[in-house]
């Protein structure tokens, strides 16, 4: 018999969407986790904006083919229903009833409008554990605002510390709240669940995205609390300078090639003596950069000489001879040279393949953790569209053929 998963009995009836929520369901997927994803008919699932967007296998297009969509839910089944009728509602709460959790991200009051709050989902299941994740969660003056990663991330304060000297907050060239916050609520789901097990009560998790990305502040919090030093001042942050320890040199420093970089961190003197040694020019002698407080307080000249340097040479090339003397050092990779050809690659199993219903075989995000009893599967791409529909109503729910084709021909489903 095959080692049990995980999160083998565990079910999830799953109304989540884009990252925020699609994420945290995902990883339960991996180890084992029934997850029944609910999608729109009438829309085609577009409250999930990601259904039908790029990236592309090939020139074909639609609601199935969308490559950020199937990442994001591979290991779901994916059923479709109509909740502006009685029927879809009838459906759905017999689905509630045999699952464990029911799990979204929708703006606040959107389960409630539906007719199915916590209120209404502990009446059909006693013990419902609902787990909802929105950017300022349900109760509060600013309960009713709409939200994305990037405005959780500069309500909460994290674009602030993000940026250049003397320019505006940057914030990041992606979402970072969306990965973060499945990540919060995948952890509040386990923990509901674990609170159920040993009580066999269940019960709301509502979480906030905003008060997630707030608790990532953590010290620069209490330096300005304790010292009244704000994150942005003279100089600061920049991107890529260690204050806490001070490392210097400790940065991204430009290599031959197109777009090609390298970093080093030197976390003492005895990192800068290696690498002064593996360098052999007659700056690295010099007395204002022998100790590390000399170094620190001559940073720009410092790059300027380390980055003279590096810049005649190949990243890979940096990196290997900085190994070889012990010195902290990274070529910086570009997709294809993780993804495609690193050495390390496999040792994960990170990039799985799965045979996708309409897209055919394509690679998918793995997960970064191995359990040496329990560890995760990806073998099951995306749902498409109402891809499962027959499977989880006949199998799972009890209904007949007839009854699904009935369903179909009076847009149930």
């Amino acid at each position: 018999m095959p080692t049990p998963e995980a999160l083998d009995g565990l079910r999830i009836c799953d109304f989540t969407g884009q990252l925020a929520g699609a994420g945290a369901t995902r990883w339960l997927a991996s180890f084992g986790a029934e997850v029944i994803r609910i999608e729109d008919p009438v829309r085609e699932g577009r409250w999930d904006i990601l259904r039908g967007a790029p990236p592309y296998v090939d020139e074909r297009r639609g609601v199935d083919m969308g490559g950020a969509f199937n990442n994001h839910n591979v290991g779901k089944l994916g059923i479709t229903l109509n909740l502006r009728t009685a029927k879809g509602k009838e459906i759905l709460a017999r689905l509630v009833e045999t699952s464990d959790v029911v799990a979204e991200n929708f703006a606040t009051g959107v389960m409630e409008r539906w007719g199915f709050g916590y209120e209404k989902l502990k009446a059909i299941k006693p013990d419902v554990v609902y787990v909802s994740n929105c950017g300022f969660g349900h109760s509060g003056p600013y309960s009713a605002f709409k939200s994305w990663g990037p405005i959780v991330q500069a309500v909460s304060g994290l674009t602030f510390t993000n940026g250049l000297p003397d320019r505006e907050p940057a914030g990041w060239g992606y979402s970072y709240m969306d990965h973060t916050g499945a990540y919060f609520m995948a952890i509040a789901i386990l923990l509901a669940l674990l609170h159920r097990q040993r009580t066999g009560k269940g019960q709301w998790v509502d979480l906030a995205c905003t008060e997630s990305a707030l608790a990532l502040h953590g010290p620069a919090l209490l330096d300005w609390t304790v010292n009244g030093r704000p994150a942005r001042r003279d100089g600061q942050p920049h991107a890529n300078r260690a204050q806490w320890p001070p490392m210097a040199p400790h940065g991204i420093y430009p290599c031959r090639g197109d777009d090609d970089w390298v970093a080093i961190a030197c976390r003492h003197d005895a990192d800068w003596r290696a690498l002064g040694a593996v360098i052999d020019e007659p700056w690295c002698e010099a007395a204002e950069f022998g100790a590390c407080e000399g170094r620190c307080a001559r940073q720009d000249a410092l790059d300027q000489h380390l980055g003279a340097w590096t810049a005649r040479r190949a990243k890979f090339s940096v990196e290997e001879a900085l190994q070889g003397a012990g010195v902290p050092v990274a070529a910086v990779r570009k997709p294809a040279e993780r993804i495609d050809t690193g050495a390390n690659r496999d040792a994960f199993g990170l990039w799985p393949e799965v045979r996708h219903a309409e897209m055919g075989a394509v690679r998918v995000d793995g997960q970064p953790v191995r359990f040496s009893k329990t560890n995760w599967r990806i073998d099951r791409a995306g749902p498409c569209l109402g891809e499962h529909n027959d499977e989880v109503l006949t199998g799972l729910l009890g209904y007949s053929a007839e009854d699904v084709d009935t369903f179909r021909a009076e847009g149930v489903i």
